[in-house]
């Protein structure tokens, strides 16, 4: 896991040592992604510069450093993530005639593009990525997103420079970064709490879509970059419900199995410690039993919460599959603590309230261990969400399930008002050419989960947490293998008599037994409401005040106001709106004290 930064201008005046300075500020802002070595690459006559931060878990050694150069000499690359088959990758390539200095993927990856070509070797990669790819050939530059979106990178233009980075701080960096807020995206915040792919909080400044790679060629004067889709959730979702399983509910389990227990081990590869989150609940239960069986020590974390909390559960199971167990309980005080850390530590305008629990429980693992596995992707994939209910969103057409769908999800209803001189761009959500052709509702809920909530909510929220202490998350259920799979089963194996996740929980049933685990979905639920009107009270106040909301232009002060004031008595959703627009104010002082 490590951290990716650099730029393409279309001038070709500048001294390298100057775009070097530029480049290595850009890779300064992403130290807290890899503290463990850095490095720099420049062609001032091509105008490119590349800036890689490492967090070294594969290859501890210098042959791990990057941006590496291909053997061949026309490739260099930067890449944040892990390829998990690298080893079966490098042996079918030894197998060519390549040698390799170390044994870490990055240098697997160059030479997978070096012999087959990059369209060919990224469908090949299996696992979690995101990386820039400059052909000195072809003077041209790459940027690549893993399927799923489970590693973050983001681009555009900016004066005469094309600017990318895993996270906007480090294209902040740059000289030539303008950094207009897109009032079209605070809408979108605004309704969801988080900005979904492609847009992002700044004008100009887009994400790579999951599954996708952005080509631009530096013979191009200011051109705009060609954008390309190497796999599809959706074209994976359909061909799972046009070929479904067609064997025995214990035949799909026992499938299932097969496929979480490789990739459990697969992610377990590492040079340095490795950990588990577990909660008590299905999905990271199911992914320690995994652990356990493959004869390793597994270390499992669990964070207690309040009066609530999964902790008593998660230490049962724990104690049932010999893990050694770490548990922590947190204060009000100490989640509290955490609140003015989020602008620096998301970047861009993110108010999903459990960021706070996942950012203390990545602190707590990161004592013991670099790199932690985590259940994220299993509702999405196992219908495991209570909003999964096909009579909560029932309509005459698709286009009015999908609305309801859509208004249950959102903190505002109706963004738009809120943010004068807004218009709300289209999403997945909007366009019904992107949805499913299905007829079952659940299907097209979990497919839309999987398509924006996944990877520009969840996702951020993990990769933003962990990568703030240097912890490497793991998604074994997101494998590409396992989420094809998971779509050829029939709504019946997921949902049976009420029970959700049936088809996981059998697997889960070999190791745990059911009393430890069948309880109500639980979550990381943050007592917004009584903060809000307790200790947080002063601070929102200033956050939201009338004169400072009307002086920057971006809301509508009345409607805030109004809102906040009649907060104590508003439904649940007012609390996730007001946070939402705190999370924005609080966003913007950060900009601030960044640009003074």
């Amino acid at each position: 896991m490590c951290g990716i930064a650099g730029f393409l201008e279309s001038r070709r005046d500048r001294p390298a040592a100057d775009m070097d300075r530029d480049a290595a500020a850009m890779g300064a802002a992403l130290r807290h992604r890899g503290p463990d070595d850095a490095g720099t690459w420049v062609d001032a006559s091509a105008g490119v510069a590349l800036a890689h931060r490492r967090l070294a878990i594969l290859d501890l050694s210098a042959a791990g450093h990057q941006p590496m150069h291909s053997h061949c000499g026309r490739y260099v690359l930067v890449s944040n993530g892990e390829i998990y088959n690298f080893g079966a990758l490098r042996r079918e390539l030894e197998r060519s005639g390549c040698a390799f200095r170390g044994h870490c993927d990055t240098e697997v990856m160059l030479a997978a593009i070096s012999e087959w070509g990059l369209a060919r070797a990224v469908t090949a990669f299996d696992g979690m990525f995101a990386f820039a790819l400059w052909d000195r050939h072809e003077r041209t530059l790459h940027l690549v997103r893993d399927r799923i979106g489970e590693k973050p990178l983001y681009y555009g233009w900016s004066g005469h420079a094309f600017l990318f980075g895993s996270e906007l701080k480090a294209l902040r960096r740059h000289p030539c970064f303008q950094g207009c807020v897109d009032r079209d995206a605070l809408a979108l915040y605004l309704r969801y709490a988080y900005i979904p792919a492609p847009y992002s909080i700044y004008r100009g400044i887009r994400k790579v879509m999951p599954g996708s790679m952005v080509t631009l060629s530096a013979n191009g004067q200011g051109g705009e970059p060609v954008e390309s889709a190497y796999w599809s959730c959706k074209d994976a979702a359909e061909r799972g419900l046009a070929e479904p399983f067609e064997g025995s509910a214990e035949d799909a389990a026992a499938v299932l199995a097969d496929l979480l227990e490789s990739s459990v081990n697969l992610r377990m590869q590492a040079d340095v410690p490795v950990g588990a989150f577990l909660s008590g609940g299905y999905d990271s239960s199911t992914i320690v039993s995994l652990m356990a069986r493959s004869g390793s020590s597994v270390k499992t974390f669990t964070l207690g919460f309040d009066e609530r909390s999964e902790a008593p559960f998660a230490r049962e199971v724990a104690r049932l599959l010999g893990t050694t167990h770490v548990e922590a309980h947190v204060t009000a005080a100490d989640a509290l603590a955490v609140i003015p850390q989020i602008p620096r530590l998301y970047d861009e305008p993110f108010s999903d309230s459990s960021q706070i629990p996942t950012y203390l429980i990545s602190k707590l693992a990161r004592q013991d261990v670099s790199v932690t596995l985590t259940g994220d992707g299993g509702d999405e994939l196992f219908c495991g969400y209570g909003r999964y209910d096909a009579e909560r969103v029932a309509g005459k057409t698709e286009t009015e399930r999908v609305e309801r769908y859509r208004g249950m999800v959102s903190k505002w209803t109706n963004p738009v008002p809120v943010a004068p001189g807004a218009c709300e761009p289209e999403t997945t959500w909007t366009r019904p050419e992107q949805w499913l052709q299905t007829a079952e509702p659940c299907d097209q809920m979990m497919y839309l989960d999987t398509m924006v909530y996944l990877p520009d909510d969840l996702l951020v929220k993990l990769d933003r947490a962990a990568m703030a202490v240097a912890l490497e998350p793991r998604l074994p259920f997101l494998d590409h293998k396992v989420i094809e799979f998971a779509w050829r089963l029939p709504l019946a194996m997921k949902v049976r008599q009420g029970e959700r996740k049936w088809i996981l929980r059998q697997v889960l049933y070999r190791d745990v037994p059911p009393a430890l685990v069948d309880r109500p979905k639980q979550g990381f639920e943050v007592p917004l409401r009584a903060w809000l009107t307790g200790p947080l009270r002063d601070w929102a106040e200033c956050l939201l005040a009338e004169r400072r909301l009307r002086s920057e232009g971006f809301l509508d002060a009345v409607r805030i106001r109004e809102e906040w004031q009649a907060l104590p008595s508003r439904p649940s959703r007012s609390n996730h709106a007001i946070w939402a627009v705190l999370m924005f104010e609080a966003w913007l002082d950060e900009v601030r004290a960044f640009n003074d």
